[in-house]
């Protein structure tokens, strides 16, 4: 798809930056819909999507964590980053659902609590402890959207690059 960037490469953005942050293990493809979303609005806005299909035995977790924040800080420097905390589609067994989303949303809420950075939180109906994070996002960044959609998520999101 034109603008948008995913795992392995790594590049310097020059312009506006979407990242779409939120989980992928157990989750929906819910990133081909935001990505579909956005560029309706805006073609020329570069996103950073972190779901990439891996053949088996191709996936390399450094490089993955490497390019996730690698595309962060671009994204916190040069546009915005955007969660959706699509609720899960799929149980493993092995892992607590969206584990890492939950870590980088923290990273990030203080991020934009002490640097300014650019924030949307979408949170899909049936996402697990969703009141807790409504609760404490809009106690401790009340500039900080909080959508119900993830339409109105990425609308958000180009809102802000447009300020």
């Amino acid at each position: 798809m034109k603008n948008v960037i995913y795992p392995p490469e790594i590049v310097s953005i020059d312009s506006n930056i979407i990242f779409l942050a939120g989980p992928i293990q157990g989750a929906c493809q819910w990133q081909d819909k935001a990505i579909t979303i956005i560029h309706t609005l805006n073609d020329k806005i570069v996103i950073a999507n972190p779901r990439r299909r891996y053949l088996d035995g191709e996936f390399v977790y450094n490089a993955q964590v490497d390019w996730e924040t690698h595309f962060l800080q671009q994204a916190t420097e040069k546009g915005t980053v955007l969660f959706w905390l699509a609720k899960e589609y799929e149980h493993i067994c092995t892992r607590a659902y969206a584990q890492t989303s939950r870590f980088e949303l923290g990273e990030w809420k203080t991020k934009h609590e002490y640097s300014g950075a650019n924030l949307i939180v979408g949170i899909e109906e049936g996402f697990t402890n969703a009141k807790y994070i409504k609760r404490r996002l809009s106690q401790d960044c009340p500039r900080v959207p909080i959508c119900s959609s993830l339409k109105q998520s990425c609308q958000k999101a180009v809102e802000l690059l447009a300020l």
